[in-house]
């Protein structure tokens, strides 16, 4: 079974699986079945099951996995035991906090220089990784046999950065610029589209809060200390949360 068969949820939930795992190891644990980790991540078993069988890990009936081999099968499957080198371009914040995520090693990633075409942060050193000029790029991936790039920078820059990247030869690119890269079919493109992600997060809590408003009415305050008080003295909502917190207000 090949990588590209692989389905993209199952891809997103093998590495929840690992974390998992590396905390039952911590408690001592030593087999671990795909009911466990079902109920701890609130999947089916059965599904659990399917997405381990792409990693060719072998399960034994009424005892489940080895939990090291488990780990070690997720892990070759993913790529993180053979760490590879990457280049970040756009030294700005989200690219010096990437560079600052020392994690990333632990998953076969290891961040070794930071690009940029700003002349003020090139010579500087971001949590240690030299921030080098942007027309290096392609060479140095060439020379350093880099695979990864990664672009942190803004929509305007990342398709010229992406150019670059490929004239170098990477296989592979990360991308959190919030744009649509134009690459050729054979190099590997993961975009991280945190726009998109906000958009979820908002439209989500939107949804709760007027689910919540048409469940309990725009004045009725959940916290207990403000329904008692609510009922101990006829209070309207608003007048019994304002009560509540001039008592919190008050110096102890």
């Amino acid at each position: 079974m090949t990588q590209r068969m692989i389905p993209e949820p199952t891809l997103r939930r093998l590495p929840k699986y690992h974390h998992l795992l590396l905390e039952l190891r911590k408690q001592g644990v030593t087999s671990v079945s795909c009911t466990r980790i079902g109920d701890s991540l609130g999947l089916l078993p059965v599904q659990v099951r399917k997405d381990l069988q792409y990693t060719g890990i072998i399960g034994r009936p009424k005892v489940g996995y080895e939990l090291r081999e488990l780990l070690e099968k997720i892990e070759e499957f993913l790529g993180w035991n053979n760490t590879s080198d990457a280049f970040l371009v756009g030294a700005g914040n989200l690219g010096s906090a990437l560079l600052g995520y020392n994690k990333f090693e632990q998953f076969g990633l290891s961040i070794v220089a930071a690009f940029d075409a700003d002349s003020r942060k090139v010579g500087t050193q971001i949590h240690g990784k030299q921030v080098l000029p942007l027309e290096k790029l392609p060479s140095l991936v060439q020379q350093m046999g880099v695979h990864i790039g990664i672009i942190t920078t803004p929509a305007e820059s990342a398709q010229e950065v992406a150019d670059l990247l490929v004239a170098g030869g990477v296989r592979a690119i990360w991308n959190f610029a919030p744009v649509t890269l134009t690459i050729p079919a054979d190099i590997v493109v993961q975009n991280e589209d945190l726009y998109h992600s906000l958009a979820a997060l908002s439209s989500k809590l939107a949804r709760n809060l007027h689910s919540s408003r048409r469940t309990h009415g725009d004045g009725y305050d959940e916290r207990p200390e403000i329904r008692e008080s609510v009922r101990n003295s006829g209070a309207e909502p608003e007048e019994a949360c304002a009560a509540g917190a001039d008592r919190a207000g008050e110096t102890r």
